[in-house]
């Protein structure tokens, strides 16, 4: 099976409402969609999100270092194509753009092999694809104009109950210490003792006793409530720091899903910088790298919970002992908007707080290209 094309597309797709995290705004989410053919006839899908910025400088990626190297070549050779593409691209970047962009063209090569055998992505890799994956509702973002962010937590659980997810995860960071403890007292509330809460910080704060004095003001705003993950407290390359917080806080801590390659996750584990992985499929370097750190986590008895991607990281959860939860966005609050870009049967299905997977071949999605025409800013 040879790699005949590779195109790369930038989506760029509004959000409604501006949104803000702790460190930025958020207006536009743009993907890198990967399409790769092969003379056999089979088609890889594969995407991963390119920021706010920086859309266009992935697909130039793609096309002037990654597809010069793939095309032509076998499709089902997907360890020495990755590490011929990594090797190749040392000066253009060891992490960062290029890294996410060999992420995505990764996705793809792997879809196209699942389906070439006729299977799900879970069950090529040994998984079962029948087996229902745990799941949280993700959100509790700051909405441009909120004048009761208090209120709009406790609706957004209930939101996210009405739709049967009993876990969540919000936002902190954005806003004083003791206005984000009294949202997370609002929102363990409703959640009562039926649920859990992750709060994540997207690297707001500056050092170990701005984190330190933040968690302990939540803790206490959780009462007797745990709460289930402190996230991405500080900056991803202070090392030390999260492991500093591992050992001084009660609550658990998260982060990865900015980490890259099989090398920074090693400087997690080594330095015991966290509780739990974050692994993020679309940012690490795609399936063939998602699947080393994985199984590396396990050796250490480390759960992972994988960030956003929840169409290719459930296949991955199937496949998995040691994944905790997968993340999900329901679609109609609009912050996590890649589905809007998928055909409606290939969304995944929810319900009781899991996931459900297809049983389509390969990592079971379909590109709506009417929707995609509309948001196309760049393809080759």
């Amino acid at each position: 099976m040879k790699i005949t094309s590779v195109l790369a597309r930038n989506v760029a797709v509004p959000l409604a409402t501006p949104t803000r995290i702790a460190t930025r705004e958020i207006v536009t989410r743009n993907y890198l969609l990967i399409t790769i053919q092969t003379d056999s006839g089979f088609e890889g899908l594969g995407y991963a999100y390119s920021g706010t910025l920086g859309g266009d400088t992935l697909v130039k990626s793609v096309q002037d270092i990654i597809a010069p190297l793939i095309v032509g070549e076998d499709a089902h050779d997907i360890s020495r194509l990755w590490s011929r593409v990594y090797q190749e691209g040392l000066l253009a970047g060891r992490r960062g753009l290029l890294i996410r962009a060999l992420s995505a063209v990764d996705i793809a090569l792997w879809d196209a092999k699942a389906k070439e055998a006729g299977l799900p992505l879970a069950s090529y890799l040994g998984g079962d694809v029948h087996r229902p994956v745990p799941a949280y509702a993700s959100g509790g973002y700051y909405q441009q104009g909120d004048r009761d962010p208090v209120g709009s937590v406790t609706q957004e659980i209930e939101l996210n109950r009405e739709h049967g997810f009993t876990d969540h995860k919000i936002k902190v960071g954005g806003l004083s210490v003791a206005e984000d403890a009294a949202r997370i007292g609002a929102a363990f509330e409703v959640i009562g003792d039926n649920g859990r809460l992750a709060i994540d910080a997207n690297n707001a704060y500056r050092n170990v006793p701005e984190a330190l004095t933040a968690i302990r003001a939540f803790e206490r705003a959780a009462g007797d409530h745990q709460i289930w993950w402190y996230e991405e407290a500080l900056s991803p390359d202070n090392f030390a720091g999260h492991a500093d917080l591992v050992r001084r806080v009660d609550t658990p801590i998260a982060t990865g899903e900015i980490h890259q390659t099989r090398w920074d996750f090693r400087q997690i584990i080594e330095q015991r910088a966290a509780d739990i992985l974050q692994l993020d499929v679309g940012v690490l370097g795609g399936i063939t790298e998602y699947l080393k750190v994985a199984h590396a986590a396990e050796t250490f008895d480390l759960p992972v919970a994988p960030h956003w991607h929840a169409n290719v990281h459930a296949q991955l959860a199937a496949a998995s002992t040691n994944t905790l939860v997968v993340e999900h966005f329901l679609l109609e609050k609009d912050i996590y908007n890649f589905e809007r870009l998928l055909t409606e049967e290939t969304r995944l299905r929810y319900a009781d707080n899991q996931v459900f997977l297809s049983e389509r071949p390969g990592i079971g999605i379909e590109f709506d290209e009417d929707v995609i025409a509309a948001f196309t800013k760049y393809a080759n």
